[in-house]
């Protein structure tokens, strides 16, 4: 069975066991029964004083094989495994290069011994899965590097450098050299008694009842929604017992977390950002991007150009003004420091991306540069204008993009010779730090051309989704509808901090109106403006409250005054509010009406799901879990619900239905039942069957 997969050699008194399991060396069914008969064959021979075991290609044991999440069991499991090795008669050094990562650092703490390479990583990321590392790790951890240390590993999912593991106590030497070699050496220091070698589960772990108390209460507060972290905590505490009873003791919490809603949210999205690179463009060739242009050096184009610098990329930044230019490149420069501070980059990384940044005043400038994204405001005739520039300007074959939020590609691409080169490109404010990348892909833009979109997210690390043309695509359109309802409910009576704090409960790292404060409501403004003639005379207006606000020029944290006031760090009441919202209220003859937190949640969610389903009825997103993607990415959607259609999914189709046909009683031009929605319900689907095979 484990053929091809695990390999032994023998070097005189020393076996050396290799995983080949490309691409990553996961830990699946296939090389947990290899480990198992390679230590078999080991022992047989009866010519080992030691084992070296390592893995051939860019990395140790990567994490658990993905392929079989959400399936039963294949014997042997991995916490069987980790328990063979550590009890196998032959002392075994694990030599970790790549990352050793999940089951993959539990592996080697179930070896007596672990070698690393200077550049490894090693981690244990369940945490981020909505679970917990169920084959020892909570309890070997502890026993190697003390209670605080796997607190911190298991509750934060980080990668640690090798030398920090060896300050642990999680890896006992650091040794260069390929991981063949290294492992032949250091069974041979083991053979000689040069290294020395320990069972895991021997050790025992020093008690810490105040990090224990401290981190409980920490993840308590943090993570409120969530099961794992705290279950964590628990395993950690239990490592100061017996080996085997704690072993147990994980095992268990291990399986209450598996099938926990936290979890399948969690892995969905995990799952989620690997899916939505399938597309229909996937086998074209992306076009080589060697330079950049960025048109705008406001907050978005400075975030674009940090973005790309921080890539390698050569950015070109255009502006109008030598004024407006200089802070832009003020911009980009704090923009770099502040990544430097947070340890994203070294000094010296630092130095060479600025060194890459041209800055000019003269468009001819990007005469030469592979692709442009233009980010300036976000008027469709100064859009239309720059285009028909970049036509005449840049070389054949450069890609030209733009960063609009909402407006029509087609209409962009039409103002150029060359409307297969044009897509949309729209990054997420602050571009170097969010996330998410909605690539949109006009009528007429060239397969290669969305692949190289594709690619440019991937060197900039962030997740890309594609996204059809319809007035702003995936994730403003859906938002445009659903933020209708958040002002619909403080009309009606609800105040904007209950519905804040009700959605905040729910998991959103912020509510709407705070959401509207941080981003400008200047924004929001415009955008009612700009669609004021589009919109129907049946269309209930819920903007009110917002424009009176924005016309006092109170535009939120950029003014210092918005729903709230914002003092320094605080965040305080606007004393101004309630009275323009009970002006508002009498003008529109409202009589306001009590809202529980919950109606509030499931208003907003309903709506939300609502316009994501016709979003995936009208082919604008590719699939519902594009939409998951796009919400958790880029709009602080809470991850551990996994996007809001596979929340949908666990409210169900018949009940949503049943909702908005309630909800339509009073509102029958907003609240219409999409068909997608309507057929699921008779037909018993869901969305995730909607994912499948696509």
């Amino acid at each position: 069975m484990g053929e091809n997969k695990v390999t032994v050699e023998f070097v005189e008194d020393v076996a050396l066991i290799c995983i080949n399991n490309p691409p990553v060396n996961a830990s699946g069914v296939v090389v947990r029964q290899g480990i198992v008969d390679a230590l078999d064959e080991i022992k047989a021979a009866g010519s080992a004083k030691a084992i070296g075991l390592y893995c051939a290609g860019r990395t140790f044991i990567a994490g658990a094989d993905i392929t079989e999440f959400g399936k039963p069991p294949l014997e042997p499991g991995l916490p069987e495994v980790c328990n063979i090795l550590e009890d196998n008669e032959i002392p075994i050094v694990a030599v970790i290069h790549g990352t050793a990562l999940g089951g993959g650092l539990e592996t080697a703490m179930g070896c007596h011994a672990r070698v690393a390479v200077p550049t490894a990583k090693v981690g244990l990321p369940e945490v981020l899965l909505g679970i917990l590392p169920g084959a020892g790790g909570t309890q070997r951890a502890p026993r190697l590097a003390g209670i605080s240390n796997a607190l911190d590993l298991i509750l934060s999912g980080r990668h640690v450098p090798a030398k920090d593991a060896l300050e642990m106590g999680l890896v006992d030497r650091i040794d260069d050299g390929e991981p063949r070699e290294v492992a032949l050496a250091a069974a041979k220091d083991v053979v000689v008694g040069t290294l020395a070698t320990r069972r895991t589960g021997e050790l025992t772990t020093t008690p810490d009842d105040a990090a224990i108390e401290t981190t409980m209460a920490a993840v308590q507060k943090k993570h409120p929604h969530l099961i794992s972290p705290q279950k964590c905590v628990e395993c950690v505490a239990a490592s100061t017992g017996d080996f085997k009873e704690g072993l147990a003791f994980e095992r268990a919490r291990f399986m209450e977390c598996l099938p926990s809603p936290q979890s399948k949210g969690l892995i969905h999205a995990f799952f989620g950002e690997r899916a939505v690179a399938n597309i229909p463009e996937r086998k074209a060739q992306a076009r080589d991007i060697a330079s950049v242009g960025v048109i705008g050096g406001g907050t978005m184009g400075s975030g674009i150009s940090t973005s790309a610098l921080m890539a390698g990329l050569p950015v070109t930044l255009i502006e109008v003004s030598q004024e407006g230019l200089d802070r832009g490149v003020a911009t980009i420069t704090g923009n770099l420091d502040g990544a430097v501070k947070r340890g994203k980059m070294s000094p010296e990384k630092r130095d060479a991306a600025l060194a890459k940044l041209t800055a000019s005043t003269e468009m001819e400038s990007l005469a030469e540069v592979d692709l442009v994204i233009e980010a300036v405001f976000e008027k469709m005739e100064i859009k239309k204008e720059i285009f028909t520039k970049l036509d005449a300007i840049c070389k054949d074959g450069a890609v030209l993009a733009s960063n609009t939020s909402y407006l029509d590609v087609n209409e962009i691409a039409a103002m150029t010779r060359r409307p297969q080169d044009v897509l949309g490109l729209h990054f997420f404010s602050p571009a170097h730090i969010m996330k998410l990348l909605e690539v949109v892909v006009g009528e007429k833009t060239a397969p290669e051309v969305v692949a190289t979109g594709f690619a440019l997210a991937k060197k900039m690390r962030k997740v890309a989704v594609r996204a059809g043309v319809c007035d702003g695509f995936i994730g403003n359109r859906i938002l445009g509808h659903y933020l209708k309802t958040a002002s619909y409910l403080v009309l009606d009576g609800a105040h904007p901090d209950q519905v804040d704090k009700a959605l905040e409960g729910f998991g959103f790292a912020m509510g709407p109106h705070r959401v509207g404060d941080l981003a400008g409501l200047d924004i929001g403004y415009m955008t009612r403006k700009r669609l004021a003639a589009t919109r129907p005379a049946e269309e209930r207006y819920g903007g009110a409250i917002a424009d009176r606000l924005s016309e006092n020029g109170w535009n939120g944290r950029k003014t210092s005054k918005g729903y709230y006031v914002y003092e320094g760090r605080d965040t305080l009441e606007n004393p101004d509010l309630n009275a323009i919202i009970d002006e508002e209220r009498a003008r529109a003859g409202i009589t306001p009406r009590v809202f529980s937190d919950e109606e509030i949640v499931e208003r907003y969610m309903t709506a939300m799901i609502s316009e994501a389903a016709r979003v995936v009825e009208d082919g604008i997103a590719l699939r519902p879990v594009d939409v998951d993607v796009v919400f958790l990415s880029g709009y602080g959607f809470p991850r551990f619900r996994g996007g809001p259609l596979h929340y949908a999914d666990t409210i169900g189709a018949a009940e949503l239905v049943k909702r908005i046909e309630a909800y339509a009683q009073e509102d029958a031009h907003y609240w219409k039942v999409p068909a997608l929605l309507r057929k699921m319900a008779e037909d018993g689907g869901s969305f995730a069957d909607l994912n499948k095979g696509k």
